[in-house]
C-alpha cells in the first residue's frame, strides 16, 4: 500500500511516530524512499533501513522529531559506509556535524553537563535525550 493519497499527500498514520511529528519534507523523503525500496527489496527491514538512511542524509533527529540538517550528507560512519558494514550508528544524531552544533542541540534539549562533554559524549547524550523525548511523546 502506498504511503501517499491520490492527491500526493503522505498518509501520516503510515509513518513512524517521530516522522508524524516532523515537517512535510521529512515525511515525503521517508515515504517516497520506503515505497521505492519496498518495490525493490520487498516489505521488511532492508526497505525500512534504506528509507531511514535516505532520511538521515537530509535530516537529523532532534528530540521527538526530525529537522533539516544544515548540510546534507551522511550522518554517521554507518551511513557513510553503506550496506554490509558494521559501523556504529548515531541513531539520527548528525555525528558528522560540528561540536558547536551538537552543543547547541544539547542546550535545546537541556542535556545536563553538556559544557564539559567531548564531541563523542555529546552525540551519545543527544541519542539518549532523543530517545527520552520520543518515549514521552508516544505516551501522550
Amino acid at each position: 500500500m502506498s504511503r501517499f493519497t491520490k492527491d500526493g499527500k503522505v498518509r501520516t498514520e503510515a509513518l513512524p511516530s517521530t516522522l508524524q511529528r516532523s515537517d512535510e519534507k521529512a515525511q515525503d523523503t521517508f515515504a517516497a524512499t520506503l515505497d521505492a525500496a519496498e518495490e525493490q527489496y520487498g516489505d521488511g527491514e532492508r526497505a525500512r533501513r534504506t528509507a531511514f538512511a535516505s532520511l538521515k542524509h537530509g535530516f537529523e533527529k532532534v528530540g521527538d522529531h526530525w529537522e533539516p540538517k544544515e548540510k546534507k550528507g551522511p550522518s554517521d560512519a554507518q551511513a557513510a559506509g553503506g550496506r554490509g558494514q558494521a559501523r556504529p550508528t548515531a541513531g539520527g544524531v548528525d555525528a558528522n556535524s560540528s561540536k558547536q552544533h551538537l552543543y547547541d542541540l544539547a542546550r535545546k534539549l537541556d542535556v545536563p553537563g553538556r559544557s564539559r562533554m567531548s564531541k563523542d559524549e555529546l552525540v551519545e547524550a543527544l541519542q539518549k535525550a532523543n530517545d527520552r523525548e520520543t518515549r514521552k511523546a508516544r505516551e501522550q
